[in-house]
């Protein structure tokens, strides 16, 4: 079983072990090296090939991308699997203790989103911005609002539908939502978490809305970034 290889790890050998009972601590033995939660953050929409991953964090290098990849299998964090016919190609993807990662991560986004630190210019992968709309949506702002939405996302397709006030997303075709919203990342992000309203960003260029605009501002006034206080 996986947790029984957790548990013959030697954290005697291992590199930076806290030897801490505390859950915590081995919180941060199994995901606090440089890239992990990254690599996990990048996995929680679905299974992702080696060059995907490594494309969608810049400055990663593909020696540490397999290091970071090993450790997390070994941990039982993740496992490799081969995609059948005609595709054949080796994925990596999250195991279900894995995937319980993403309260923690959703949890840390949204205490960081209210740093004076947090730069909404920064690069951003697809992944994370379509994770960012999960994270940050308020849909007790609008209870009865259901849309289906869809996005191109530098270039990749997602599909997403409100449910019970959540943001449930897919990696699939968007033809045919309600609303299409596609542009890169940044720009994006600047628009739904900045000061640019969407008209003025369609105007420009930097987005573009397909479908009812109405509904897609609507969407767009579900998002805020949190205020920072040291109260």
């Amino acid at each position: 079983m996986e947790s029984q290889k957790i548990t013959t790890i030697d954290l005697g050998k291992a590199r930076r072990w806290y030897l801490d009972a505390c859950g915590t601590a081995l919180a941060m033995d199994l995901v606090g090296e440089r890239w992990t939660l990254l690599i996990a953050r990048e996995l929680l929409l679905g299974p992702r090939r080696f060059g995907e991953i490594r494309g969608a964090l810049e400055g990663l290098s593909a020696n540490i991308l397999t290091q970071r990849l090993e450790g997390m299998e070994k941990a039982g964090i993740l496992r490799r699997r081969t995609l059948p016919s005609p595709t054949n190609a080796q994925v990596y993807e999250l195991t279900k203790w894995g995937r319980a990662l993403e309260e923690p991560i959703f949890a840390l986004s949204r205490w960081a989103a209210g740093s004076p630190a947090h730069d909404v210019t920064l690069p951003l992968s697809n992944g994370a911005f379509m994770l960012s709309l999960r994270t940050m949506m308020d849909g007790a702002a609008d209870p009865d609002f259901a849309p289906d939405l869809g996005f191109r996302i530098g270039g990749e397709p997602f599909r997403a539908q409100i449910v019970n006030g959540m943001l449930e997303i897919e990696r699939r075709d968007p033809e045919g939502a309600d609303v299409i919203f596609a542009g890169e990342p940044t720009n994006l992000a600047a628009t739904f978490y900045g000061r640019d309203p969407l008209i003025e960003s369609m105007r420009e260029g930097r987005v573009t809305v397909t479908g009812d605009i109405v509904l897609g501002q609507r969407f767009v006034d579900l998002f805020a970034l949190p205020v920072f206080s040291n109260d």
